[in-house]
């Protein structure tokens, strides 16, 4: 959370009144993409308050957005710095802003310049994009460094989780746990583009339930458990694992512009009260199974 740039406007070179002026997010990492990308040639950066937070997450959120631009614009004074009337932004704010809006309250025209700040070179020279500069990918390489970020977040609750299910259920149980958190955390972002359906939820329900049914059907097949027991046990991680596992995969729709911010919206109304159902009734049949165990019953 510190790595944050004061909003307001930056001289990059020696600028003067005719230079272009660049849209950025007051996050450094996007700054100084900008600046790199820039290097040796003369202008002018205005740095949006977006909370620290990069241009694509901030326009889906609202803050690299028409009146945060407009906002900086007026506080600035850039209409008194500059002689034109126009602003170039990355083309992933463009969710954020109304260019309609901007040029009806500020006066600055939007020009939107390529996916990536290192094109910015090529796409000054005729300020025009090719196909290549508009288009957004999501290879292996992008997908499998997402990993670590997602492991920060959930391996603590995950090792305890499994130190409790290796004392109350024994070994398999906790290799279950650890298992639907690498299927959410690694193996769904490596092998996205090849899981069917297009909602990350439900391709992180199928994810989880391929993981799943090996510990399913060695619970199924656990000599000491009468027939009954054998069915609820095989059934609690068909129901705890895929729901964990597609939990997770839903994360991984702020990375990627496969995704929108209202179909992510949708997703989270739609599936995780589905979520919620799943785990806490393969929860309530291990509890079950626990207690009968304790009472004698299997």
């Amino acid at each position: 959370m510190g790595h944050r740039v004061e909003p307001g406007l930056y001289r990059l070179g020696d600028p003067t009144p005719d230079s272009e002026v660049f849209a950025s997010a007051n996050y450094t990492l996007s700054f100084d993409a900008l600046r790199s990308a820039l290097d040796g040639r003369n202008a002018w950066i205005l740095v949006l308050d977006t909370k620290g937070i990069n241009v694509w997450c901030a326009a889906g959120k609202g803050t690299f957005g028409t009146d945060e631009l407009i906002r900086r614009i007026e506080s600035t004074g850039l209409a008194g710095v500059v002689r034109h009337r126009k602003i170039i932004l990355p083309q992933l704010g463009a969710p954020g802003v109304s260019w309609q809006e901007v040029v009806r309250r500020s006066g600055f025209m939007v020009e939107y310049g390529p996916v990536q700040a290192r094109d910015l070179p090529a796409f000054l020279t005729t300020h025009s994009a090719t196909a290549e500069m508009r288009k957004v990918e999501f290879p292996l390489r992008d997908r499998l460094v997402l990993i670590p970020v997602e492991l920060v977040h959930v391996v603590l609750p995950a090792i305890a989780a499994a130190i409790v299910l290796f004392f109350l259920a024994g070994p398999t149980s906790s290799l279950a746990a650890i298992a639907a958190v690498l299927a959410g955390t690694v193996l769904f972002p490596a092998l996205l583009p090849f899981i069917p359906t297009s909602d990350f939820s439900t391709k992180g329900f199928i994810m989880g339930t391929i993981v799943a049914v090996p510990f399913a059907v060695s619970f199924s097949t656990e000599p000491v458990l009468p027939f009954w027991a054998k069915i609820l046990a095989a059934t609690a991680p068909l129901l705890i694992i895929p729901a964990v596992t597609a939990y997770l995969a839903l994360n991984f729709t702020g990375a990627t512009t496969s995704t929108s911010r209202t179909g992510v919206k949708k997703e989270i109304f739609r599936y995780i009260p589905v979520m919620a159902l799943m785990a806490g009734s393969g929860i309530t049949i291990g509890i079950l199974l626990g207690a009968s165990r304790f009472m004698g019953l299997i």
